[in-house]
């Protein structure tokens, strides 16, 4: 039995379909957020996380693609509910942890998988307006996010929080500068809030993807020569699935993860990144 309710811009899904697609049940009886969850990584993210048994509250800018992501995963059988959430206003992130505590009691898992890139070229020949909406997104919202998601997190026993950040933290894109500095500006939030928060059992931990087939990367690999370049750089010589970033946002989050803290695991098919 599917019922589907929306008020204003939330949308909540319950379902009583048994999940019959679950993986595993190493989420069972945890919640999760995911944010920009309704396609690509973000999508594959929130989906792996309710086959193991989570509570998944996903969330986007747009209702329309909320609506249409949640009905993807209740079709499944998958416990999601799907709620319009720009990660740079603060009335909406309020309103992602309100409904998420009112919906599904709580929260154990923070994955902040939201982005922008509004401008390409070097660092240098970009206007002041992209560096100020990229590090708006991609570092501030972040940070604004794990502190607001305190309060939920500290009430849980296991709590973990998962930054996506990229390869490009590493080793900067060309074309991607200021996107790439904000990915390395990610890596130290990590390092340091995990420090802060071991003491209270908080995991804190990144993802480092390479090049994922999703529109988001698409300028990384949709033309021939683009691919071509983006090949030469992969040892394994294929572009990621967003399937296989989800396999290691599951892990984070789960026990089996349950002594790693400030640390960021790199799935890039071999790409150079660090010692």
């Amino acid at each position: 039995m599917l019922r589907l309710t929306s008020a204003g811009r939330r949308t909540f899904v319950t379902s009583a379909v048994s999940m019959t697609t679950s993986k595993c049940s190493r989420l069972q009886g945890k919640v999760a957020i995911v944010t920009a969850s309704t396609d690509g990584i973000g999508f594959s993210i929130a989906k792996r996380l309710a086959q193991e048994g989570a509570k998944v509250m996903i969330s986007s800018r747009k209702e329309k693609n909320v609506n249409n992501a949640v009905k993807v995963l209740t079709d499944e059988g998958l416990t999601v509910s799907g709620l319009v959430c720009h990660v740079g206003k603060a009335e909406d992130r309020s309103r992602l942890f309100t409904e998420t505590k009112l919906q599904f009691g709580g929260l154990d898992i923070l994955v902040s998988n939201a982005a922008a890139n509004p401008g390409v070229g070097p660092v240098l020949d970009s206007e002041e307006s992209i560096w100020d909406k990229t590090f708006d997104i991609n570092v501030k919202s972040t940070y604004l996010l794990m502190k607001e998601a305190l309060p939920l997190l500290r009430e849980r026993k296991s709590p973990s929080i998962i930054l996506m950040t990229s390869i490009s933290g590493y080793q900067p894109f060309n074309t991607l500068g200021i996107y790439s500095i904000t990915k390395t500006a990610l890596l130290a939030l990590c390092k340091t809030v995990a420090e802060d928060l071991a003491p209270e059992s908080i995991r804190v931990n990144c993802i480092a993807p390479g090049i994922i087939k999703t529109r988001f990367s698409e300028p990384l690999y949709k033309s021939e020569a683009a691919n071509e370049i983006a090949l030469a750089k992969i040892p394994l010589n294929r572009l990621g699935e967003p399937d296989e970033i989800a396999g290691v946002a599951a892990f984070l989050a789960s026990d089996d993860a349950s002594y790693i803290t400030g640390e960021t695991i790199v799935a890039g098919g071999g790409m150079a990144s660090r010692l």
